[in-house]
């Protein structure tokens, strides 16, 4: 492993100096921001090349009005909500999932949409309500859930459709013009749904080089790599370093069920406010299957905690260390944002990873060594 990576982290540092200016480049991707940390990868960047962290943590960017919406929904009668453990303790204006559960709510956490399915199954007559959350990686198998239970005839089964798009958050990022970017390490995951090609307006709009990239210490280096070349050529184009995984047109079926069971609407996400077309709302054929609809539930407006910088941070303005809470008023332990929640969150990674000055690139990072689990 370290002799693939040697002549990589060489080539990255030449490459950096050609260029002879500041480099900027987002992650989009949680998982790559908790891979980087966790192989040490941040410890090995030159100087003068910044790796910033973008709204691609599903829990993150999930707005406040839909957690309390879930809280709601949890709190109705009979209602039993599942849901991913990350969302458990994310903080709402009424408190948490974590905390409703403990005053009484019926909440389970699932690792699969099927298991909600099969509650639903279970329990008859009692609504069971998915937390659907995600980005297109996810709602896939949502979208085959509830054709599913509309073939089996499944009356008590709802989602609350969480789901977002990951192109047009990227394009809202570049249209705001307040966070200075070079180019994106594109998300390995929700690139083997929607393919590479789904990138190419990043590239023709706004001409900002995009690389897509797996998750081992090599293919995030290769992705780093080819990012600064197009830089220091002066170029923007989609590459794609996942080639094994991730084809130019994605996963036709998975593409043709979200098509079939979802329609884009606008869609809040935090700190960008709502983006248009950004994220899936049941198409009308299958909105009895909407659990907002079905309970007459009107998400109410956000209220962040005051303290909390977690939109600035899943926006690359700033580094969780700038936060005045971070690792203060808020720990894993404690948390009043999703970031410091999330096991994709950038807050959580710092935290556990390294908690160095901003820009430090976290120097006392774990070694590189081969791909956990």
């Amino acid at each position: 492993m370290k002799d693939r990576i040697a002549p990589l982290v060489e080539e990255l540092h030449h490459c950096c100096r050609e260029v002879g200016r500041r480099i900027q480049l987002m992650e989009v991707c949680g998982t790559h921001t908790v891979a980087l940390f966790r192989h040490g990868i941040r410890a090995l960047l030159p100087a003068n090349l910044r790796l910033v962290s973008g709204p691609g943590c599903p829990v993150c960017v999930t707005a406040q009005r839909h957690i309390d919406a879930a809280i709601e929904l949890a709190t109705q009668p009979g209602v039993i909500l599942a849901t991913y453990g990350d969302m458990l303790r994310v903080p709402g204006r009424r408190g948490s999932l974590e905390r409703v559960r403990a005053a009484g709510a019926d909440v389970r956490v699932v690792n699969s949409v099927l298991t909600a399915l099969e509650l639903a199954r279970q329990h008859s007559a009692r609504p069971v309500v998915f937390l659907g959350v995600g980005f297109e990686t996810t709602a896939p198998a949502t979208a085959a859930a509830v054709l599913k239970a509309e073939r089996s005839g499944l009356m008590n089964f709802f989602v609350l459709a969480c789901h977002k798009l990951v192109v047009p958050a990227m394009k809202a990022l570049l249209a705001a013009g307040d966070v200075p970017l070079d180019g994106f390490l594109a998300p390995g995951h929700v690139s083997v749904i929607i393919g590479s090609r789904a990138y190419e307006p990043i590239t023709a709009e706004y001409g900002r080089a995009v690389v897509v990239a797996g998750f081992e210490p090599e293919q995030m280096l290769r992705g780093l790599v080819a990012l600064v070349k197009q830089v220091a050529d002066g170029r923007a184009a989609v590459e794609n370093v996942y080639t094994g995984v991730v084809s130019d047109q994605g996963n036709a079926v998975a593409l043709a069920l979200l098509q079939r069971v979802f329609i884009a609407a606008d869609t809040p996400w935090r700190e960008l406010g709502v983006i248009p077309e950004s994220g899936l709302e049941l198409a009308p054929a299958y909105r009895r299957f909407d659990a907002l609809v079905h309970f007459g539930i009107e998400p109410g407006a956000d209220q962040e905690h005051p303290l909390c910088r977690c939109g600035e941070v899943i926006t690359g303005r700033v580094e969780p260390p700038q936060c005045p809470a971070f690792a203060d008023a808020c720990t894993p332990m404690s948390p009043i944002g999703p970031c410091m929640v999330s096991s994709e969150g950038t807050c959580a990674a710092w935290y556990k990873y390294g908690r160095g000055a901003p820009g430090d690139h976290v120097r006392q990072s774990a070694p590189i060594g081969e791909p956990r689990v």
